[in-house]
């Protein structure tokens, strides 16, 4: 069995994720675990909620999600907070 090829834009958001975490391990034990929680709720969140063809939609969370991540990396931030983005219809 072959492993399935994946896009560049699930490239972009498989990298993110682990950007993320490993971020999260520069920081205290009790904030690690705080972040990896709310990192993972995130992404399984948007996982199931937004469409795969949505690509502008996708671009723009990737976007957020690496402005997010470069703050996180700041050796002055030692937590994250979620933060509800809401897609519009149209």
């Amino acid at each position: 069995m072959g492993a399935s090829k994946l896009s560049g834009m699930q490239k972009q958001v498989l990298s993110l994720y682990r950007g993320f975490l490993r971020a999260a391990r520069s920081k205290p034990i009790e904030d690690r675990k705080r972040i990896e929680m709310i990192v993972s709720t995130e992404f399984r969140h948007n996982s199931k909620e937004v469409d795969r063809k949505n690509f502008q939609y996708i671009e723009y969370l990737l976007r957020l999600g690496t402005k997010q991540l470069d703050q996180l990396k700041s050796p002055d931030i030692v937590s994250l907070s979620s933060v509800k983005v809401v897609a519009s219809k149209s």
